[in-house]
């Protein structure tokens, strides 16, 4: 993976996040920001093309479409503003994915402004959108920043607790099926004799 921004500078562009970006979004005819706006103007800074699918998702008109989802999109558009993306993800076919796919899984999370506010929470999202642009925070190894991204992804643990429980319920159908087996051959032995 090729090295991308400084996670520093990110951070430091979270810190100094507006207070208007926090604002309440425009939903169902009310509030603040208007985050397609917002976004479309950020995307087309890097020359990319929003999907009308995703201008209407952020468009505010939608009910399934939650404040915290249209807050925390603001947010990400306030970091992807910043000059050291220029040189990264100018262009990437990647970035309007992060605003369909990232930020509702984090945006289920936590409040935005917890993205703003708590060190931990900023830098999943620095980490993230460097991560789903295919890039490492400068000065880390892939598997160093793998595993950073893991260790404060709220949205990771939930994966991995999830995955965890499958794991073993498959286990415990093993365990019984094989008792079962077991007792069956031992019921079949004793008919046999």
């Amino acid at each position: 993976m090729p090295a991308g921004p400084s996670l520093e500078r990110l951070l430091r562009r979270l810190i100094e996040t507006p207070p208007d970006f926090l604002a309440p979004p425009w939903r169902g005819g009310e509030g603040q920001v208007r985050v397609a706006a917002v976004v479309n103007d950020v995307l087309a800074a890097l020359d990319v093309q929003a999907p009308m699918s995703l201008l209407a998702t952020l468009s505010g008109e939608l009910k399934a479409v939650s404040a915290e989802q249209l807050s925390l999109s603001a947010v990400l558009a306030w970091l992807l503003a910043d000059d050291a993306w220029h040189r990264f993800a100018k262009a990437s076919p990647a970035l309007p994915a992060l605003f369909a796919e990232a930020v509702p899984a984090l945006a289920a999370e936590a409040h935005a402004s917890r993205y703003v506010f708590e060190p931990e929470r900023r830098e999943e999202l620095a980490r993230t959108a460097i991560a789903r642009l295919g890039l490492t925070p400068e000065g880390e190894t892939a598997s160093q920043a793998a595993d950073r991204l893991a260790s404060v992804s709220g949205v990771e643990r939930r994966r991995l607790l999830e995955a965890s429980r499958e794991a073993e319920a498959r286990a415990r159908a093993i365990r019984e099926a094989l008792a079962r087996k077991a007792a069956e051959e031992s019921a079949d032995k004793w008919t046999r004799e």
